[in-house]
């Protein structure tokens, strides 16, 4: 009976999802063009942007994995909160930047950017099949994420395998049809009940299981006072040596570097490039740092759920939250809280299949004489979509343990993106070879320092020596060289921060003669 009504739940809502992609599209004459399907017609409003945008940093990682992180370790997982606040801070700056190159140059994502910048198309190429790379693992660890959570509170009724599916079934339906905009207005249901979810966990987990929290937290800093210093549970002494390594140093050097990472990150550009305005983003900027005060929650739970359900080890500390769930409430509200962290995977997994999409249909695909016109490359992006949630669907299956380590290098392989997309649209000097030798150098370095072990390295996030070799790099082979032989004036090639209105939208986005002038 708990299982028919906790499942029934889930599948109404569902349902209800995959009709707010579809009522998306009202109006909009069958979805309209690339643009209007990637970047919702860059019309949406400061509501949407900001559910868009939380929806994208909110994501099935902030019900299991802070949970579980909380109750591993405890205080490392603050690192979640102070990033995405300091990366709030950046994007209040890059942005309307961001938001302006592209609309000046009828651009669509970063691969757009970078392929403008330095006037090759190839190179666009190049880059979206790197950012795919990091980002197939986000889309596979989102289906586990809700496939997880629907196999709970099922009470086990709904096999992961069937769980998995429906993740991916629902995900790319409204996405393929309604595309970013679909996301945004999906993101408000999503927000609503993650907002009253959490809110009702904050006061009645604490109540029902310790009788409130001056004796949870009292309990807390008595027992397990190791997990609320730096370096958490296990850490071995602070500076991060020995142990987890999650000292001082790592918190300082990840939050630097996933801050600078976040802003340029292809779903959060996604997100920028929606917007009606430049205006509409540094509003969003001061306003969704509010939202970060609710991640507290599942870390908080994570840490109770050390007493309720004590000796969680390995995968299984993930699902502190909804064990807590679970035991002490009835099926309907399993139901709606499973749906809430359903959701929390879906809206941040419509995200990445459409950028991976959007710069496959535009930068990649479009190569070929066939698919050149830009009338089919917004056909050729939904292809893509199936394709790759196909792919991450297919390797859920057959191997996960591949994607899952090889989303340990996600967020520091991104981070060598930031020279050749932020450094090079701000400083002309900034060569072709220079940017692309460090990239190069960038992924070698934390491919190597990842997979053989060493991160961090002597306490320090390996992303951040990487991007660092990256830097080195990249200005010196600029330094040694010779200047790109490119006639096009600073206004056309650097981000300068005009609103709309200042610069010129090009008809079709990009086109062959935006490349002619550049050398390649």
């Amino acid at each position: 009976m708990n299982a028919a009504v906790a499942t029934s739940v889930f599948a109404v809502f569902m349902v209800a999802t995959v009709a707010l992609g579809l009522l998306a599209l009202r109006g909009r004459g069958g979805g309209g063009g690339l643009d209007e399907w990637s970047v919702g017609g860059r019309s949406l409003g400061p509501v949407f942007i900001w559910v868009l945008m939380a929806g994208e940093g909110y994501t099935s990682f902030s019900y299991l994995g802070a949970a579980g992180w909380g109750y591993n370790y405890g205080a490392p997982v603050l690192y979640v909160v102070a990033y995405m606040s300091c990366g709030y801070a950046i994007g209040y700056v890059v942005g309307p930047m961001l938001w302006s190159y592209a609309r000046r140059h009828g651009l669509v994502g970063i691969t757009d950017m970078v392929a403008h910048r330095f006037g090759r198309p190839w190179l666009g190429a190049v880059v979206a099949v790197l950012a795919t790379v990091f980002l197939l693992p986000y889309i596979q660890l989102q289906i586990t994420g809700m496939g997880v959570v629907l196999s709970v509170i099922s009470y086990g009724a709904v096999s992961l395998n069937w769980a998995y599916f429906v993740a991916f079934a629902v995900t790319t339906g409204f996405v393929v049809v309604s595309g970013l905009r679909g996301s945004a207005w999906v993101s408000v249901l999503k927000d609503v009940l993650v907002i009253a979810t959490l809110g009702f966990l904050a006061l009645y987990v604490p109540l029902h299981y310790f009788d409130g929290y001056g004796p949870f937290l009292d309990r807390l800093v008595t027992e397990k006072s190791d997990w609320l210093t730096l370096p958490g549970h296990g850490g071995g002494g602070a500076g991060g040596s020995g142990g987890s390594g999650l000292g001082e140093v790592w918190f300082i050097s990840t939050t630097f570097l996933n801050s600078l990472t976040v802003v340029i990150f292809p779903t959060t550009v996604a997100g920028y490039l929606g917007a009606r305005n430049a205006d509409v983003l540094r509003r969003n900027a001061m306003y969704l740092p509010a939202y970060n005060v609710l991640l507290f929650v599942p870390m908080l739970l994570g840490l109770a759920a050390l007493f309720v359900v004590p000796g969680l080890a390995g995968a299984e500390s993930n699902l502190a939250l909804f064990k807590l769930v679970v035991d002490a409430l009835p099926a309907w509200a399993v139901g709606v809280i499973g749906v809430a962290a359903a959701l929390s995977s879906i809206v941040p997994m419509a995200v990445f299949m459409l950028v991976i999409g959007t710069m496959w249909g535009r930068s990649v695909l479009s190569l070929l004489p066939r698919l050149a016109h830009a009338d089919r490359q917004k056909s050729a992006a939904q292809v893509v979509v199936v394709v790759a949630g196909s792919l991450a669907l297919l390797l859920t299956y057959t191997a996960p343990n591949t994607l899952v380590r090889l989303s340990l290098i996600s967020y520091e392989g991104m981070a060598q993106l930031l020279p050749m997309v932020l450094l090079a649209l701000v400083w002309r000097r900034l060569t072709f070879r220079g940017a692309f030798s460090g990239l190069i150098v960038g992924v070698a370095v934390v491919c190597v320092l990842v997979f053989s072990g060493n991160d961090p390295v002597w306490g320090v996030n390996a992303g951040l020596v990487a991007l660092a070799a990256n830097l080195a790099v990249a200005l010196a082979v600029t330094f040694a060289g010779r200047p790109d032989a490119d006639p096009r004036p600073d206004a056309e090639v650097l981000a300068d921060g005009r609103d709309e209105g200042e610069g010129r939208v090009r008809a079709g986005g990009r086109g062959e003669d935006e490349y002619a002038a550049g050398p390649g």
